[in-house]
């Protein structure tokens, strides 16, 4: 049956069945995905939390304000919701628990009458994905899998810290997404079994792959060097007896700080493997870029390192090889700007990596050490180190040190090893740009006044607010000595994006940066269909740290929400249109850590805190809702939304006429007929079934009926409107 172009508009009724018999429609069929009807986007913000009991909270007051080509406005209201905290028992199960080889709590026996299992104040990265064939949660929604991280354990049940000395964890909580609302609602948590990588390493920040596994992190790799002088000097004898259980482990230092990939299943398991060739550094994370085979990494710590990684093939990250950058600076001010050129380290596969760790190679097997300028010797500063080393990498062992000691290493090639707190990242597809947190501009990043480093490529103006980057990815690009890099996606130049600002003094509520810029970036996240910048703060410079919105084309920054006092933002994840509805992921952890309130304040604020977050015992796992889908923003344009069933329909009346065609109403029937140039189309009230000329189409939503006014499904205006203008 040939189609004109007067009924393109009843396709998007029937989707691509129209010309069927039948068929069920998929609901991201139902809107065209580009931007047409939509003239801009924006957050509205919110202030920042002015009394002791908004202080202690995780709250949001902010809103999206869409605008129409057609000159309409929508504005939708957000909200933050807590899916749990890592205190909460689901099923048994403390969300944040700790535990060891076989799977059994880690317990806490620093109150020697009162043994505890240690749980957990610090969850941080999420990943919420949807899982092919999973099985219905018993809830009557849509069937979710969320990952999320817990990155360390602040303190024992005698305050004493405990950071890096318990074996970190992630979890798999099993999620009920509302079909009519979005809500979304735990159901079940379990632990991701790491006991075949030997544990998991203080997670930090993590991301979903465009083939749906999450990648994770292991922060601050531990000094190999130290541990092999001094065991004691490092986290790694610790964290092997307690994830073993047994005293006698000491450990192997190279066996962390790499990016683990979980894989979740539909029935609900989980497998992991370790990205050994990826490189070992103090991962933050990792981020794939379009071409699903390009990994861009921040390297968390003081002299640190960027790293890019480039796949031999799409969705398999196991072998390829590594490159480190050098800086070269083009502006100092504002946070300054550079060209990047890339050193390329190695080639390897995750096997051979992996190994020379089973090998249990020492830093004595990589390196010759000197300790003055010596011939033949290379002088470097890296962390973990943070001190003047001089290096010679012993023969055949290039490949080792290269993903053994990819800092290291690069450093003796000429890499810049100057970087300070180098944290989350985000990429721009459509821009080809790639977004970087530097959390403070200072030490490393500072011009060497004094000469005593050995090299100073880096030499910012100090900021200790930080500032996010802005890379430029492009292809074509060599490395240093001339060979192709094979990917379309290696930055080539960087420069500060959102720069936040110092204060002389502290304000009233101890705020050391300007309240309404960012303070110390960290999570980073990226809406697409939004053309929006989310940045997490892991600040010391503000009271509360707070979400922001940046809108990349007008530059707008807008804060979003607010977190307890003392606690970090973190688990930031954009969910764009999933079932229909999207998200922006948020955690909170260690609430009521290290506070910079004034003292009569602090004691308020403190008093909520405990109240709210179990003594400050709990960190949180939620999100911002209310943020509608791209689809179902566009199927609202101009249509009077505020009638439609949560908003996801638009009135029929109005988008046929509009078109010239005629709708007739059948009261009895509680049906709509719809003709257009001698064609016939009947929508019955509460049923999916649609008559087009006398043949049976199946919708994926029944049509409604309110205010008695007749609502299809949303997604459908945009085509009827462009349908009207062929």
């Amino acid at each position: 049956m040939k189609t004109s172009k007067r009924l393109k508009w009843l396709a998007p009724l029937l989707g691509t069945a129209v010309l069927a018999a039948s068929g069920v429609l998929p609901a991201k069929a139902l809107a065209k995905e580009d931007n047409r009807a939509i003239a801009s986007a924006e957050f509205i913000g919110m202030p920042a939390p002015a009394t002791p009991e908004d202080m202690a909270r995780a709250y949001t007051e902010a809103s999206l304000k869409v605008t129409y080509r057609n000159g309409a406005v929508q504005t939708f209201p957000l909200t933050y919701k807590t899916l749990f905290k890592s205190t909460d028992v689901i099923n048994g199960t403390p969300a944040g628990l700790a535990v060891d080889r076989s799977g059994q709590p880690i317990m806490d026996y620093s109150v020697p009458d009162h043994p505890v299992p240690f749980v957990s104040d610090g969850p941080d990265a999420n990943s919420l994905m949807s899982i092919k064939g999973a099985a219905p949660t018993g809830h009557g929604g849509n069937p979710l899998s969320l990952v999320t991280h817990y990155e360390y354990i602040t303190s024992d049940n005698a305050g004493k810290s405990a950071y890096g000395l318990v074996p970190a964890s992630m979890s798999l909580s099993t999620i009920d997404q509302n079909k009519k609302t979005g809500e979304l609602s735990v159901t079940d948590v379990n632990k991701i079994d790491f006991s075949e990588v030997d544990g998991l390493w203080i997670p930090c920040n993590g991301s979903l792959t465009p083939w749906n596994t999450h990648l994770g992190s292991e922060e601050y790799d531990p000094d190999a060097r130290a541990f092999e002088k001094d065991p004691s000097q490092t986290y790694v004898g610790a964290f092997a007896k307690a994830y073993d259980q047994d005293d006698k482990k000491t450990g192997n230092p190279y066996a962390y700080g790499y990016i683990p990939e979980v894989t979740v299943h539909a029935d609900n398991t989980t497998s992991v493997v370790k990205h050994y060739s990826m490189g070992r550094f103090s991962h933050e994370l990792g981020v794939v870029a379009p071409d699903r085979r390009t990994v861009l990494f921040g390297d968390d710590g003081g002299n640190t390192m960027m790293f890019l990684y480039v796949a031999d093939r799409a969705e398999d990250l196991s072998e390829g090889t590594l490159y480190a950058a050098k800086w070269i600076q083009t502006e100092a001010k504002n946070g300054g700007a550079a060209d990047l050129q890339w050193i390329r380290l190695g080639h390897a596969s995750d096997s051979e990596i992996k190994t020379y760790i089973d090998q249990g190679l020492t830093f004595s097997d990589l390196f010759e050490t000197a300790d003055k300028d010596t011939p033949g010797f290379t002088r470097i500063k890296t962390y973990p180190s943070g001190k003047s080393e001089w290096l010679k990498v012993k023969p055949g062992m290039e490949q080792a040190a290269a993903f053994l000691e990819a800092r290291r290493y690069g450093a003796i090639l000429g890499a810049t090893s100057e970087f300070n707190k180098m944290e989350g990242l985000a990429v721009n597809q459509k821009d080809k740009k790639a977004y970087v947190a530097i959390s403070y501009l200072e030490k490393g990043m500072e011009k060497d006044a004094k000469g005593e480093d050995p090299a100073d490529d880096i030499r910012l103006d100090k900021l200790k607010a930080g500032a996010t980057y802005e890379l430029a990815m492009h292809g074509g690009q060599e490395d240093v000595e001339g060979k192709a890099i094979a990917s379309e996606y290696v930055p080539g130049a960087m420069k500060a994006l959102v720069v936040g600002e110092d204060l002389a003094q502290p304000d009233d509520k101890g705020n050391t940066a300007a309240v309404d810029k960012v303070a110390n970036p960290d999570n980073l996240a990226y809406s697409e269909s939004l053309r929006t910048l989310f940045i997490g703060e892991d600040s010391g410079m503000h009271a509360n740290n707070f979400l922001w919105a940046y809108q990349v084309d007008t530059g707008k920054l807008s804060r979003i929400l607010s977190v307890p006092a003392g606690a970090e933002a973190t688990g930031l994840q954009m969910v764009d249109d999933l079932n229909g509805f999207s998200y922006i992921m948020s955690n909170l952890q260690h609430p009521g850590d290290e506070m910079i309130l004034p003292d009569g304040l602090k004691q308020q604020v403190e008093g909520y805190i405990d109240q709210i977050w179990d003594n400050k015992k709990a960190g949180s796992v939620g999100y911002i809702s209310g943020l509608p889908s791209v689809s179902r923003i566009k199927g609202e344009a101009g249509a009077g939304g505020e009638n439609a069933p949560g908003k996801r329909n638009i009135p029929l009346r109005d988008a046929a006429e509009a078109l010239g065609a005629r709708v007739e109403w059948n009261q009895e029937e509680q049906s709509a007929t719809v003709t257009l140039g001698g064609r016939t189309l009947v929508v019955t009230i509460g049923q999916t079934a649609v008559r087009l000329n006398g043949q049976t189409v199946e919708l994926e939503e029944a049509a409604e009926l309110v205010d008695e006014r007749t609502f299809i499904p949303a997604g459908l205006l945009e085509e009827l409107e462009l349908a009207g203008r062929e």
